[in-house]
């Protein structure tokens, strides 16, 4: 299968087949969780529960900890994402740049709240504490594009860019 993240779900047969392909890469200790719940949101685009499963069964780490591990980690996503991820820096130098008018321009346009993703799969809304680049806020990260010095009416180009 191509790696394609906004693909329709897989059956479980073909998801055991997937894991199963990721996993004979390397070690299937506790160390290696970290990378190989990477690779299962680089195949998948996130981690199913069955992928939890899975991996637990194939690895022979107990599934608290297969689950530990993956919620724990905000970059490891367990929900399926839209096909564009919007993450908002709610750090206090964005926010006093006007980072709270932003946030709402964002809501409103994409009609989604912080942790939400629309209905059609396009937009999923996140926050972050921060993006690194505080010079440049108030700023979003489009699928790992940056864009800054936003203002409320500079949302709806930028958002455009992604249509």
């Amino acid at each position: 299968m191509e790696e394609n993240p906004t693909q329709s779900i897989p059956t479980n047969e073909e998801l055991k087949r997937e894991i199963s392909l990721i996993l004979q890469d390397g070690n299937l200790d506790r160390e290696n969780l970290i990378p190989i719940l990477h690779k299962i949101t680089q195949r998948f685009g996130y981690i199913s529960n069955q992928s939890l499963y899975e991996i637990s069964a194939q690895t022979s780490i107990p599934l608290a900890e297969v689950f530990s591990v993956a919620t724990f980690y905000r970059m490891l996503p367990t929900q399926q994402r839209g096909r564009h991820v919007v993450l908002f820096c709610e750090s206090l130098p964005c926010h006093v740049v006007g980072g709270r008018d932003v946030i709402e321009a964002l809501k409103d346009k994409l009609q989604l709240n912080p942790g939400q993703t629309s209905a059609d799969q396009k937009w999923t809304l996140l926050t972050t504490s921060c993006l690194g680049v505080c010079n440049f806020g108030p700023v979003v990260s489009i699928d790992g594009n940056i864009h800054g010095n936003l203002t409320p009416e500079s949302v709806r180009e930028v958002l455009n860019k992604y249509e």
